[in-house]
């Protein structure tokens, strides 16, 4: 007893697992367990809808705008809208005919509980579906043949990605900083029509499947044969999506702690002298989503930004998305966002760098762009 008191006196915390809960989100009622990845994690398949399909995208019709917090989330054709709309007019109609059958024998108002309706649950399902991971068995692909016709090829994305990691394998997860600058690739897609971009920790590759759907070419990078492998796997699931524009992804290694690209011939996703020549003389768009969760990652992230800003041939753009993590810590016993503070420390320092030779400019953009994923736009991204 006097041991376990002691151990209570003293606890420990331990956890070595990081979960993405964008997973929760996923459109899809199912996550089929598709296979093992090289060091023995459950890679999943999933399905982010998009709430306007690629051929809508490109024949430039109106898109609705989805704001955070609202009960009903609007999609394309108006279809919830106006249901809501015409479930709103009945209500009303029946409470302005109704009034005195909601007093009592006392002549008292008497409040009755409006029962949840179908269209209610429907709204829900919406928001947040019920997660039912399924593997899919050698020979048993027929049983969801139904689920891949109704995944029509311009309306969503097939990813594969693990659901809960280490801290160092975060990568092979989706996060929701991914669907936030894609909703703004996809907003803004008239600017990164044919730019050609770079992707820095791209992970599972989603954010550059989006910007393919526009851009000309796109460098989807990160580090860990692995983890390109599995993104080299969602560009080709993803494939025709990026037709119609005559987008190409090329993936390869850029690993932030080394100073030069990876241009071993023998070695996995390394760089061609011309693939680099290309990223240099032509790159005007630098992108990352996510990546700023370690304060030595987002040091080197910075000097590689720098470093690959320096030797561009023509002024660039750089688009950065995160979500500010509210951690209690022990340590400042109070809420802090540790991670945050460091990336925007070092982002001032990049903005205040006087070198005689690059000049950054720092701009915050507004959420109030419209959403094309099924995802929580939470005030902390």
């Amino acid at each position: 007893v006097e041991s376990a008191e002691e151990e209570m006196d003293n606890p420990t915390f331990r956890s070595d697992t990081v979960l993405s809960d964008v997973h929760l989100h996923c459109p899809s009622k199912r996550h089929l367990m598709v296979r093992l990845n090289a060091v023995g994690q459950p890679v999943f398949l999933s399905h982010f809808k998009l709430l306007w399909s690629t051929e809508d995208l490109a024949s430039g019709k109106h898109v609705r705008e989805i704001t955070t917090g609202k009960e009903h989330q609007c999609r394309s054709g108006d279809e919830l809208c106006d249901k809501d709309r015409s479930n709103e007019k009945k209500e009303g109609e029946s409470n302005s005919e109704g009034v005195e059958a909601l007093l009592d024998d006392d002549g008292d108002l008497e409040v009755v509980r409006r029962p949840r309706s179908a269209s209610d649950l429907q709204a829900e399902d919406l928001l947040r579906d019920i997660v039912c991971p399924v593997i899919l068995m050698k020979g048993k692909e027929d049983a969801f043949e139904d689920e891949e016709r109704e995944c029509t090829c311009s309306d969503v994305v097939k990813i594969e990605h693990t659901m809960a990691t280490p801290l160092e394998d975060v990568g092979k997860q989706v996060w929701r900083a991914a669907f936030l600058l894609a909703d703004y690739i996809l907003f803004k897609r008239d600017t990164f029509r044919c730019c050609s971009v770079l992707e820095l920790g791209g992970g599972t590759g989603i954010t550059s499947i989006i910007m393919g759907t526009v851009a000309k070419r796109v460098y989807c990078t990160d580090v860990g044969e692995d983890l390109l492998a599995m993104c080299e796997q969602n560009v080709a699931l993803n494939k025709h999506l990026m037709e119609s524009g005559g987008g190409e992804i090329k993936v390869k290694e850029l690993d932030w702690l080394k100073d030069e690209f990876c241009t071993d011939p023998e070695a996995p996703y390394s760089w061609s002298e011309e693939e680099i020549a290309d990223l240099l003389d032509h790159c005007s768009v630098i992108m990352a989503a996510d990546v700023f969760y370690d304060d030595d990652l987002t040091d080197a992230l910075f000097r590689t930004l720098y470093r690959i800003t320096h030797n561009l041939r023509n002024a660039c753009t750089v688009y950065l998305a995160l979500e500010k993590r509210l951690n209690f810590t022990l340590r400042h016993m109070d809420v802090t966002c540790e991670a945050y503070s460091h990336f925007r420390n070092t982002l001032n320092d990049l903005e205040n760098l006087q070198d005689g030779k690059m000049k950054y400019t720092v701009e915050p953009v507004k959420l109030d762009f419209c959403q094309f994923l099924v995802y929580e736009r939470i005030e902390q991204l």
